[in-house]
C-alpha cells in the first residue's frame, strides 16, 4: 500500500524583495499562524483527530545569530469537552525555524508546518489553541468548537485535506497541506486528499461539489471507483474551474449505485486572485471600500459588470492600474490600502460603524499612520478628543469622542479637503 508521508519540514521559497524599501508606517496586518483539524480513522477503530498548525515566518521574530536568523515559538493545543467543562486532553511543544538570510524571514510564502494528532471518541469539541512568540512573547490563541466523526462503521469517509503540493517518491506520497485554505484555482485547479473505509472490496459512486456561500453550484462531477477492503486513499484534482473571489466549500460524498450516500465531507476554502491581497475575502465590500481612492465613474464601471468574473476582472485591473511595478505579482499600492483598511476595521470599529468607515479610519486610509497622536481620553473639562499630526504635510486633524462610546469624529475646525483627500502611499 502506498505509504503516506505529511511534508512538515519548513518550505523556503526564494522570492525577490523589491519592496521591502517601501515600508509602511501602518502595521501589516499579519496571519501569525493557520490551522486545520482533520479526522482519518486510526487505530483499533478509533478516529484520529490530526491537527495542524502553519506558521508564517511573517508571523514571527527572528533573531539575528552567528549562523543566521533564528524564530522560536511553542503550540500549545487544548482539547475540552463542548461545554468547555472539563479539559480532556493537552499538546504542548517547541517549534525553531531557521533562516540563512534576512530576505528568507520576510518571504510572504515561507512558513513552519507541525502537527499533532489525538485519538477521540465521537462528538463535538471545544480546541483551544494557543501560539506563544518566544522572542517577542507576542501570544496568539484561536477558540473552535469542532465534531469528530465516527469511521469505524463502513463504508465510510474521513475529512477532506486540501492539498498545497505533493509528490512521490519511491512510491511513497509526501504531501504539503493547504492549511490556510487559500485556494487559486486558477493556476493549480482544487487538489484534495481524503481516505475512504470499506470492510470489502465494492464500488461506489464519488460525488464532487463545489458550492459559494450564495449556494449556487459551481463543479459537479460524480465518477464510479472501485474500492478495496480497508483503507482507499484518494487523491483528486478539480480541474477546470473559474472561481470568483469569496468562500466557497467543497463536498465529497460516497454513494451506493443506487444513489444512497453513505458519507459526506464538507470542507471550506477561500478563493484567491493571484496578487490580490489576504485581507479580501468578500469583493462587494472590497469594491465599496474604494471609495477613499477612486472616483464614482470608476467604481460605478466596477459595479455595473453583468457577472461576477467580470466584475473581479475590472476591480484587479484598476488595481494594476495603479501598481509602481506591473511586472512583479506583489502590488505594494494595492496591499498597502488595504492593510490600511484591515488596520482602520481592528483598531477604530463602533457598535454602530465599521471602522474603515469611521473618521479616523478615513484619515488613515488616505494618509496612513499619522508621525504623531496626541491622546486625551479623561480631560474634565472636555469631551475625549485626540490631535493626529502629519509632519511632512504641516497639518493637523483633531477628533472629538461626542458620544462617549469611542465615535471619534473628524473637527470641522480641522477638516481633510482638497489635496489632503488624495491617498499617499
Amino acid at each position: 500500500m502506498t505509504k503516506l508521508v505529511f511534508l512538515l519540514s519548513l518550505l523556503v521559497v526564494n522570492s525577490a524583495l523589491s519592496q521591502i524599501e517601501n515600508y509602511s508606517k501602518v502595521p501589516v496586518t499579519r496571519i501569525k499562524y493557520y490551522q486545520d483539524f482533520i479526522c482519518f480513522l486510526g487505530d483499533n477503530g478509533k478516529t484520529r483527530m490530526d491537527v495542524f498548525i502553519q506558521v508564517p515566518y511573517t508571523g514571527v521574530q527572528f533573531i539575528k545569530t552567528g549562523q543566521g536568523f533564528e524564530a522560536s515559538y511553542s503550540i500549545t493545543i487544548s482539547v475540552y469537552d463542548e461545554d468547555q467543562e472539563n479539559l480532556i486532553t493537552e499538546k504542548i511543544w517547541n517549534e525553531k525555524i531557521t533562516a540563512y538570510s534576512f530576505e528568507q524571514t520576510v518571504a510572504r510564502d515561507n512558513f513552519n508546518l507541525s502537527h499533532r494528532s489525538f485519538e477521540l471518541p465521537k462528538g463535538k469539541y471545544f480546541i483551544k489553541t494557543l501560539m506563544l512568540d518566544k522572542d517577542s512573547k507576542d501570544e496568539n490563541t484561536s477558540d473552535n468548537t469542532f465534531t469528530v466523526k465516527d469511521l469505524k462503521n463502513t463504508p465510510s469517509i474521513s475529512d477532506v485535506m486540501l492539498i498545497k503540493e505533493r509528490t512521490v517518491v519511491e512510491g511513497n506520497s509526501k504531501i504539503i497541506p493547504n492549511i490556510s485554505r487559500n485556494v487559486y484555482a486558477d493556476k493549480n485547479g482544487l487538489p484534495i486528499f481524503f481516505e475512504v473505509y470499506c470492510d470489502s472490496s465494492e464500488t461506489l459512486n464519488i460525488d464532487y461539489k463545489v458550492i459559494s456561500e450564495n449556494d449556487e453550484t459551481e463543479y459537479e462531477k460524480s465518477e464510479k471507483t472501485d474500492l478495496k477492503s480497508g483503507n482507499n486513499q484518494i487523491f483528486y484534482t478539480i480541474d477546470s474551474v473559474s472561481l470568483n473571489l469569496g468562500k466557497f466549500q467543497i463536498n465529497v460524498s460516497i454513494n451506493n449505485l443506487d444513489g444512497e450516500v453513505l458519507g459526506s465531507s464538507i470542507k471550506s476554502f477561500v478563493s484567491r486572485w493571484s496578487g490580490v491581497p489576504e485581507t479580501i475575502s468578500n469583493l462587494d465590500k472590497a469594491v465599496d471600500q474604494l471609495v477613499y481612492i477612486a472616483n464614482k465613474e470608476e467604481i460605478d464601471n466596477i459595479n455595473n459588470a453583468k457577472e461576477k468574473s467580470e466584475k473581479t476582472k475590472r476591480f484587479v485591473e484598476f488595481w494594476k492600474s495603479k501598481d509602481p511595478n506591473p511586472d512583479d505579482e506583489y502590488n505594494p499600492v494595492f496591499n498597502e490600502y488595504y492593510n490600511r483598511v484591515a488596520y482602520a476595521n481592528a483598531n477604530f470599529s463602533t457598535y454602530s460603524l465599521e471602522g474603515w468607515r469611521s473618521d479616523r479610519g478615513m484619515v488613515l486610509i488616505i494618509l496612513g499612520v499619522p508621525d504623531n497622536i496626541d491622546r486625551h481620553p479623561f480631560e474634565y473639562y472636555a469631551k475625549p478628543y485626540e490631535v493626529w499630526q502629519y509632519y511632512d504635510l504641516n497639518h493637523s486633524f483633531l477628533f472629538v469622542d461626542e458620544t462617549g462610546f469611542g465615535d471619534y469624529r473628524l473637527s470641522p475646525d480641522t477638516p481633510l479637503y482638497g489635496d489632503l483627500y488624495r491617498f499617499r502611499y
